[in-house]
């Protein structure tokens, strides 16, 4: 959204992402054609600190200045993406005109539909492409706005926490950045790609062709949702919640590991199929009836969030004619959850796979504790951070 020229072209900035439920920076370099893991370091957020007020700021500048002491991190530039919450994000249809009169019409949809000050408040847009409507030919765009005071506020953290910031960018751009730079084949770039990011809060959905973006969608659904149907059908607090969903994620996988627990694609898992392991918090296993209940739970929300993903789609498809998405690349943390994969995977019919943003970087001497399974889909947003401006003004 904003940005400026970096003098370095090898060191790229510090991408700083502030999540809900974490904080994750990464510093990339360029050695030649290769990119390398400079510094990565990751803060899980106190689930005890709610909402977004005084003490979750505090908590985040504590927490970016522990990881610039503690890491390799090099200079303090950094990217940074605003919190979803308080970007507004919409499509719209005009006549093919001049810029600078797509931009008066913008302005004026940001103010009556979002109620922003055109003179104060940030503006920005993507052009999506041409689409027929009737017998015109008008211009799809992605609008993207935000408040003067989020922006003024965001930057303030930043320097207080001791870094520069020399760019402001949206989960929906350093999404797509992230993983446009492995699309260089011809017959990739003539694909559709749709890229989505599975978060705490918000699941942000991008299709991307031809290296450009063709329309974004951010869904209020994510994690904390998995979370709080458990939390309801087991009686328990939404902190509870979340350390039993972490238990069975890793009750499967070393089940996975040991070849014990294969779900078939497309079918919903069950509860008395899974074998009980001895380990997890405490060294006590879940028992079966609990984990159907979480497993139940789980795929109702899941189902929901498939259920919006598919108009996307549907969206995409009556807007480009002809244009037909070929697979879907899922990121965030809430990308490992399998029960979700294979609803996702029963619903759209195209290709599902999960991300893998680092892969073909060097990422020697640098331990990421938080992936065992090596993918590492939740520094999607982060690794695009840091990419911004690579070849330009990207």
């Amino acid at each position: 959204m904003i940005s400026w020229k970096l003098k370095s072209r090898g060191l790229r900035p510090i991408g700083l992402d502030i999540g809900h439920n974490s904080v994750k920076m990464i510093q990339l370099v360029r050695n030649g054609g290769q990119m390398r893991v400079l510094a990565a370091d990751k803060v899980r957020v106190d689930p005890n600190i709610g909402g977004d007020g005084e003490e979750r700021r505090s908590f985040v500048i504590s927490a970016i200045k522990r990881m610039l002491a503690e890491g390799n991190f090099r200079g303090r530039n950094v990217v940074s993406c605003l919190p979803n919450d308080r970007l507004k994000i919409t499509s719209l249809r005009l006549a093919e005109a001049e810029d600078e009169k797509i931009e008066q019409a913008l302005r004026k949809e940001a103010a009556q539909r979002f109620g922003l000050d055109p003179d104060k408040d940030v503006i920005n847009y993507v052009l999506a492409g041409n689409v027929r409507q009737g017998d015109e030919i008008k211009n799809e765009l992605i609008l993207f706005a935000a408040d003067n005071e989020t922006i003024k506020s965001h930057i303030e953290m930043l320097e207080e926490a001791q870094l520069r910031p020399v760019g402001i960018d949206t989960v929906p751009c350093a999404l797509f950045r992230s993983f446009e730079r492995s699309l260089r084949r011809q017959e990739d770039r003539e694909q559709t790609v749709v890229f989505v990011d599975v978060g705490s809060r918000f699941t942000t959905v991008v299709f991307g062709r031809g290296g450009e973006i063709s329309f974004v969608k951010q869904i209020p659904i994510g994690g904390e949702k998995f979370n709080r149907e458990i939390a309801a059908r087991l009686g328990i607090n939404i902190n509870e919640a979340e350390m039993l969903r972490d238990k069975l994620r890793m009750e499967r996988s070393i089940s996975a590991e040991r070849g014990l627990w294969a779900p078939a694609s497309g079918s919903t898992e069950q509860g008395s199929s899974v074998p009980v392991l001895q380990g997890g918090q405490n060294g006590v296993p879940l028992d079966a009836s609990t984990r159907q209940v979480m497993v139940d739970a789980v795929g109702i929300v899941a189902e929901e969030l498939a259920r919006e993903i598919s108009l996307c789609f549907r969206y995409y498809t009556v807007t480009f004619r002809g244009k037909r998405v070929e697979r879907a690349v899922f990121a965030g943390g809430e990308a490992y959850e399998n029960i979700l994969l294979n609803v996702l995977r029963r619903q759209l019919t195209v290709e599902i796979e999960v991300a893998q943003p680092l892969k073909g970087f060097d990422m020697m001497n640098i331990n990421f504790d938080s992936d065992r399974r090596g993918l590492l889909c939740e520094w999607a947003v982060a690794v695009g951070l840091s990419l911004k401006d690579l070849d330009g003004d990207n």
